[in-house]
Formats: C-alpha cells, structure tokens, sequence
C-alpha cells in the first residue's frame, strides 16, 4: 500500500565547498527516497543550502564579493555535486530564495502575535563558528565544544523566542514518541539536556553590526538569527501553509541530519513548530561523523575528502555502497581509501561481479544466451527461494531502523549463497550429459533469477549496476519491490548479453611507506583474467604435496630446490620462495602442488611441478597451505 514519504538533508551551509560528510547525508537520503519510490510511496526529497549569518558575510569580506555573489558562488557548487552523485532531489531550496524569505516573515509574525516572541537584554559566550550562545556548562575548558575556540561575550539587545514555555510538552512529546528522534542514544541525549532548565533563544541580530539577513516583519532594525531561518525551509519547500505538498507530505517528514546540529533540531524546531501551531516532524534521524585517520574532518586540518574526487577514481556506485556498508548508522566511522578499495576488491569484484559473470556466461553457453523456463513447483528445489526471501526480510528490517549495512549485509547472504549454491550443483558436470539438461535448466533459472532479485535489493544503492545487471538479463521493465517478492517472475526466452566485468579488482598502493618522497596513492586497475572453460580447468591434477627436503639453489637469490612427497612419489620442483622461507622452516610443510605440468629447467635444474602461493603481508609470499592435516597426493578438489 503506498504511502506519503518526505526525506529532507540539512541546507547546507555556504561557507565551505562540499565535502565526504555532505555526500554521505545527501546519498543516504537518496537511497531511502529510491528505496520507498521502490515500494510504491509518493517520495518527496529536499536538500539545499542555508545562506545567511556572521559567516557567510564574513567568508564574502575575506573574498572581495558581496554575500549574495559568496553564496551564489558555493551553493552552485553544492546543486552541480547531485547530479554527478545520481542525487534525486525534488527540490533544491535556498534560504536567499523569496519563497523562503517571505516563509519566515510570516511564522515570525505569527509566533511574536501570539506573544511568543519578546525584546529584551542578553548576555552570553558566542561562537562565531557555531553562530550561537552556549552556557558555561555547554562549554568545554572554556571552549566551544566543536570549534575548540574560546567564545566571545557578548551583550545586547535582542529578540527572543519563549522557547522554555514549550519545554515540559517537548519532553513528554519525546518520551511518547520512540521515534521522534533516533537512534536511542540521540534521543537519550536530548532527553539529557532537557533535564536542566530550557532557556529562551535569541532569534535575531541588530543590522548595527550583521545586515546579511533577514528582516523581522516587527522591527526592520533586526535581521533573523540563522537558525530560526534556515529550519524553516522544510516547510517552506512544501508551500506552507496552504501548499498541496504541505497537506500531503509534512507529518511523513523525515529530517537527516549529523549529530552537530542535533540540539537546534531536536529542540529549537520543535518547539518552533508548537508554537507556530504546526505539528512535528515525524523523525529525526542522526548519524556520526566520517573521521580521517580517527579525526573529525575539517579544512582548517588539511584532511577533507572531496567526493567527486573519489567518484572519478573508484566510480560512483562503488563509492555509495562503501559510504552505506562501512557506516553504522548513528556511530562516527573511519574513512580510508584502502577501506574502500578493501570493499571493492571482496564485496563488489569478487562476490557480486564473480556471481554475475559466472552465471551469465553458463546461461549463455548452456541455454542458448536466453532465459530457460521456469521450473516445476514439484522439483523441490526452493534453495535460492528461501535465501531470497530471508535477504528481503532483513533488506526491510535494515531499512525501517536505518541499519543500511544490515540490509546490505542481508543482500549479500543471498548473494553468498547463490554463489555456493553453483559449487553445490556444478552446472558444468550436468552440462556433459543429455540427462541433466531438465537439472541444468532449472538451477540455471534459480541462479538467473536470483540475479534479478539481487539487482532491485541494489538499485538504491548502486543504480548504475543496477541498471547492468537488468539489461544483462534482459530486462526493460521497471522492477519494483513488490516483484522482488515475487520469485519465479523472470520470463522465459528473454535475451541475455553478457557485458564486461561489472567491478574489476584494484590494487591500492601507498607508495608513501616504499621512499616515495611525493607520498602518491597510486590506483591501479587490475586487468579480468580472461575466463576459461570448466574443461579446461580441470585439466590441471592439482595435488597435496609434503616437503621433504629443501635447499637453496646455488647462484640464485631466490630459487629453492625442493623434494617433494606427492604420495608414493616424490618430485623436485624449484619454487621462487628464497626471498619468502628458509628451508628449515617448510620441511614437513603440507603444500598444494601442480602435478601434471609439463617439466622445464631452471637455473639448470629440473623442476616437475609447481607450488601454489599468494600474497602475503609486507609482500612476502605465502605458500598455500590446509586449515586440517591432509594426506600427501590426495587430490585438491
């Protein structure tokens, strides 16, 4: 049943050009936009930027423009990020937008009628940065708790919005409403600081010393305090008061945002709200910080991380499934590009574009590049049905309580399975035999269909891919959650094309550890191997083989001459592994070893065999070895 759905970012503020912290709020507000688009609600997605304040003015000074052309300036940056980052907004908002501005006059007016609103003398510690009061108790060893600078004190005459009157109603709101403001522990916490007396807000700044503003309806000597402005866009998008959109979207309002600007939105807007006579927001959803090397970023630190530059060297799809899998909703998490190139490599290339290429090119050779059909219910065979369903039950659990990682998680159990699911039944073997081609059909219609399913449990995520996988498969439809349920929908006879690798592997390397004096991170992108045929492979009689003896080979650095137990026989083969073991330490050591290559010479040496080994750490080389004890010759299957 659909439904009315509004996901908003914070506007974000001009004074800086857009970096990792707003791409990842403004992606994870798009996938929860295209995720409910997929189960059929009205989505409604705003984002924009807030405008004005001490220091947007102060930022145009130190430019030489005026604030409107600074603003101009950066928010045009913010509205040409989205689209490179397949952002969906709605709506893009700013506060210097008339709408707005005339938005605000009228709830200003309406709060001061209704005697909410106050002239009177305050004095305070002011951070420039935050661009607001603290009290002595919020400040830390004198500071301001983010900026680490000590604030001004300052005393004037001001307006304030009577904002304790709405303290007791905001507590027992919270406390009725689980939701309101989530995860738990950002509802603890304002919880926490409703405990102490609530005081009055300040809304407004004499044009005496801050002109870049906007003016009170009552008193065109002040202009508005940044935040009774910027809050207000979220209804001003709508076309409060009397705007359809209004109606129809503002109590489904879900409001993203970072754990910083919690206390303006978890108090200041509420209780706006009451005393405008609006009703609140739905929720109010709070993630951490994304820390560089365990810090906060900031620009002063020289440690932002810009996203169209990671876009451009990983692409976009990988770069979104990495800000959504590696962050657990609510908590700070640690940025590293070899994290993410970590992420790529397992979860992208060897999990997901594995299983995708593997199974398009069995459907292509063995169903004649078209989908088989379905199969008899009376088969039995519901493997990849049930993993289907389990990864929708917690795809949707994820969802609903923001665990984006969770649902992930849960999409790739299906994928996981699907994968083991061909080891299992090995398609190749059936494919030798006109009695398995019924058997061949139906796994392969499993797998395919499986593919289709993983594919919309992606799209959100990874719509790019997305996008592949379904014209891989044939697919032109629009496909929907509801279709996701429905196993057994992929149609028979369609087309299947087979397209290039959908994630090749990356090598990351950080030259700065090996004397590169420039300290580069050299990206490299791994050339697929080119696919070979299951008769090909097994060709090769890959055996267990004990050590039995070992030496190094004279004149090399690197070559050891080794006897080799292969079960009831014993080979010399001469492995590149000098520089990587000591032949004392890999007597007895069980091996895996090619038995049936052809003999070649090296250094003058006769080698009947090969070892197999892989990286290691600090680039050594590390022998491949058994987690049991096997016997020697058996054969490696």
């Amino acid at each position: 049943m659909s439904g009315a759905y509004f996901v908003t970012t914070p506007i974000y503020y001009v004074n800086a050009s857009p970096h990792i912290g707003h791409a990842y709020t403004t992606i994870v507000a798009d996938v929860l936009a295209r995720y409910h688009r997929l189960r059929g609600d009205d989505a409604f997605f705003l984002t924009g930027t807030d405008e004005h304040g001490d220091k947007i003015a102060a930022a145009a000074a130190s430019n030489g423009v005026s604030p409107q052309e600074y603003a101009d300036r950066i928010s045009e940056q913010f509205r040409a990020l989205w689209p490179e980052l397949l952002i969906t907004n709605d709506h893009f908002i700013r506060t210097t937008d008339a709408q707005h501005v005339e938005t605000v006059r009228t709830i200003l007016q309406k709060v001061y009628d209704a005697g909410d609103i106050y002239f009177g003398e305050y004095g305070g510690f002011y951070c420039v940065g935050c661009e607001r009061f603290y009290t002595e108790k919020e400040l830390v060893d004198g500071k301001c708790p983010d900026h680490q600078t000590e604030p001004e004190y300052r005393k004037e005459n001001n307006y304030f919005f009577r904002m304790s009157k709405y303290q007791d109603w905001l507590i027992e709101h919270i406390k009725k409403n689980d939701n309101f403001i989530r995860p738990e522990r950002y509802r603890n916490e304002v919880l926490a600081f409703l405990k102490e007396p609530l005081e009055d807000l300040c809304i407004s700044r004499p044009k005496t010393r801050l002109t870049w503003g906007i003016t009170l309806p009552f008193d065109d000597a002040y202009v508005t305090y940044v935040w009774f402005d910027a809050l207000i866009n979220y209804i001003t998008a709508l076309g409060y008061p009397q705007g359809r959109k209004f109606s129809q979207f503002w109590q489904s309002a879900q409001h993203l945002i970072a754990k910083d600007i919690l206390k303006p939105h978890g108090i200041y807007w509420p209780t706006m709200l009451k005393a405008a006579g609006i009703v609140p927001y739905a929720s109010l959803n709070v993630h951490g910080y994304w820390n560089i090397e365990r810090t906060k970023m900031s620009k002063s630190l020289g440690n932002v991380v810009k996203p169209l530059d990671l876009k451009n060297k990983y692409g976009l799809d990988a770069f979104r499934y990495f800000l959504l899998r590696d962050m657990v909703f609510g908590l700070d998490a640690n940025f590293s590009e070899e994290a993410l190139v970590q992420r790529i490599n397992t979860d992208l290339a060897n999990d997901l574009g594995n299983l995708t290429s593997r199974v398009l090119t069995m459907a292509t050779n063995y169903c004649g590049g078209k989908t088989p059909a379905p199969p008899s219910e009376a088969t039995g065979d519901d493997t990849l049905k049930l993993a289907a369903r389990r990864a929708m039950v917690e795809y949707e659990e994820g969802f609903a309580n923001l665990a984006f990682h969770k649902a992930l998680m849960g999409t790739w159990g299906l994928i996981n399975r699907a994968n083991k699911y061909i080891v299992e039944n090995e398609p190749w073997t059936l494919a030798k035999s006109a009695e398995g081609t019924l058997r061949l059909r139906e796994i392969m219609y499993n797998l395919l269909e499986a593919l289709r399913i993983i594919a919309i449990l992606i799209s959100p995520v990874m719509p790019l891919t997305a996008q592949k996988m379904f014209a891989a498969l044939g697919i032109t439809a629009p496909q929907d959650f509801n279709q996701a349920k429905a196993w057994g929908s992929l149609a028979a006879g369609l087309p299947m094309q087979k397209g290039e690798a959908l994630f090749p592997r990356v090598k990351y390397e950080d030259n700065g550890s090996t004397g590169n004096p420039n300290g580069e991170v050299v990206l490299k992108k791994e050339v697929p191997l080119a696919e070979v045929a299951y008769d090909d492979f097994a060709k090769l009689d890959l055996r267990v083989g004990s050590i039995v003896a070992a030496e190094a080979v004279p004149k090399s650095q690197k070559l050891l001459k080794l006897r080799v137990d292969i079960g009831g026989e014993q080979r010399q083969i001469i492995a590149g592994i000098a520089n990587d073991y000591r032949p004392e330490e890999i007597l007895g050591k069980r091996v895996v070893v090619v038995a049936n290559l052809k003999p070649t010479k090296l250094m003058g040496q006769e080698s009947c065999g090969m070892l197999l080994a892989t990286d290691g750490k600090e680039g050594k080389l590390s022998l491949i070895g058994f987690d049991k004890e096997p016997l020697a010759g058996a054969k490696v299957r």
